[in-house]
Order: C-alpha cells, then sequence, then structure tokens
C-alpha cells in the first residue's frame, strides 16, 4: 500500500510541474516582469525554466531518472527562489507588495524540498 501511495503522490506532483512548465511557455511574454533586468534574453530563461519543469514531470511520470530530476528540479526551483521571488521581496516598498513574493518562496521552497525527497528515494 505505501509504495501505491508514493507512486499517486509522485505521479501527482509531476502533473503539477508539468502544468507550471506548459504555462511558462505558454505565458513566457507574460512572464518578463519576473526575471531579473540584468539577465540577457529574459524570455530564453523563462523557456528554459519551463522545458526544465517538463522534463523532470516526464522523468517522474515514467518512473525513468528520477534521483537526477529530482536533483535537478529541486535546485531549478532553489534557483527561482534565490533569483527571482527573494529579490522581489528585498524590492518591495509596502506590505501588499511582499505578499505575492513571499507566497512563492515558501511554495517554491517547498516544492524544491519535495523535489529532493522525491529525488533521494528513488533506487
Amino acid at each position: 500500500m505505501n509504495n501505491s501511495i508514493s507512486t499517486v503522490s509522485r505521479i501527482l506532483f509531476a502533473l503539477v510541474m508539468l502544468l507550471f512548465g506548459i504555462n511558462n511557455l505558454r505565458f513566457a511574454y507574460g512572464m518578463l516582469q519576473v526575471v531579473p533586468s540584468w539577465l540577457p534574453g529574459p524570455v530564453i530563461w523563462i523557456y528554459l525554466g519551463g522545458i526544465g519543469l517538463i522534463l523532470a514531470a516526464i522523468a517522474f511520470i515514467i518512473n525513468k531518472k528520477i534521483r537526477l530530476a529530482g536533483y535537478l528540479l529541486g535546485m531549478l526551483l532553489l534557483i527561482f527562489v534565490f533569483m527571482l521571488h527573494l529579490p522581489s521581496l528585498l524590492n518591495a516598498t509596502d506590505q501588499a507588495s511582499r505578499m505575492i513574493p513571499t507566497t512563492m518562496i515558501m511554495k517554491d521552497t517547498a516544492l524544491a524540498a519535495a523535489a529532493f525527497f522525491i529525488g533521494s528515494k528513488s533506487t
């Protein structure tokens, strides 16, 4: 039974990552404001992040290279935290404008922890 719960949880997690990745590709130009201005070719980074999310999701769903996918996905999500969300939080001018980056930091940190956990449990 425990293995079934793990499998279903891994696939549900993968489906969420897949949807995040698809949204990165579909709405890349709408996400440009979150990419640091010092990065050249900002839309390329959004597409690469989306592709990374999708590839990790596929690995989790087909049960191949889960350790590698979990660790790389966890690192990608932490990159999002430190390069996108934390600077937004630090540059926020009032309490209301801190709410979204704070939530995104917590969400992506939790998702990174889950990705690392999934990767660490693969055989």
